[in-house]
């Protein structure tokens, strides 16, 4: 995706716009209800926005939906991009940097994760403190659009520690039970095998799942401020004597809904600025 498609896509959205959001959701697998939350809102189709994919998993609804919640103005993804749908890296990230296009300063990410640390539960939230890029490949290969950032960016601090704090604060207001863990992005589309979930414990991992760590990167080296949450959905391999299914985790995802609207609306009330 080049530049001139971003400015496409951001010049379609924006005349559609009756305010000016300055926070972004991604809302993952089963997540995309708080957009239903979203008042005085506009809503886009995906296929409708010029160079933009459409998202093809179950739970994923495939529209923009441009409002307000909790008094701040925002633009949410009711549904992501995935590197196992065969789109590239580029188009995975496309939106990230619409986002920044049309002057979004804060991005929170949302998604459904396994959990790989053995004290998680099923239904347990988790804020991101740290990712693991376990997917082969990264999305800033390739040309440099200055625009948005340096050639070479640091990632020491993808998660903006402030906003990890606020979450935290969050949720004990809120008295729900709240975990903090690193998440290994893997491309899927199949979950993994036991040895390979041992060997993402052995390395750091908390969660894992198949989204986020490309749009946060893309998010970072733009400098917007990224809150990432995952709902654990299932555990992962290995951890439980039982398969995996897609229908477990909207199961559970649908099972937690109240806790997650709650807690994601407590965060967007007082973001920090």
């Amino acid at each position: 995706m080049d530049q001139q498609a971003i400015i496409d896509a951001a010049e379609y959205i924006n005349q559609k716009l009756t305010i000016n959001p300055s926070i972004g959701l991604i809302l993952g697998s089963g997540l995309g209800v708080l957009a239903e939350d979203i008042t005085n809102e506009i809503v886009i189709q995906y296929k409708d926005i010029p160079h933009f994919p459409d998202s093809t998993v179950e739970g994923h609804k495939g529209q923009l939906v441009i409002g307000t919640i909790e008094g701040k103005n925002v633009i949410a993804m009711q549904g992501r991009f995935h590197f196992y749908e065969g789109y590239s890296m580029k188009q995975v990230t496309f939106p990230i940097r619409v986002f920044k296009k049309l002057g979004i300063e804060a991005l929170i990410i949302t998604n459904a994760a396994g959990g790989i640390n053995k004290s998680f539960q099923p239904g347990n939230l988790m804020i991101i403190t740290d990712h693991i890029n376990n997917m082969g490949t990264n999305p800033l290969i390739g040309p440099n659009i200055d625009e948005f950032g340096t050639r070479f960016p640091d990632m020491s601090q993808v998660y903006d520690l402030e906003y990890i704090d606020h979450a935290i604060s969050c949720a004990k207001e809120l008295n729900l039970k709240i975990q903090k863990g690193v998440y290994v992005g893997n491309t899927g589309p199949v979950y993994e095998r036991p040895a390979e979930i041992n060997m993402l414990r052995t390395l750091g991992g908390d969660a894992v799942g198949m989204s986020t760590v490309p749009e946060a990167i893309v998010a970072r080296h733009a400098s917007l401020k990224v809150l990432g949450i995952s709902c654990i959905s299932n555990m992962a391999a290995g951890v439980l004597d039982q398969p995996l299914s897609h229908k477990e985790v909207i199961d559970t995802t649908e099972m937690v809904k109240d806790n997650f609207l709650r807690f994601i609306k407590k965060v967007i009330h007082s973001l920090p600025k």
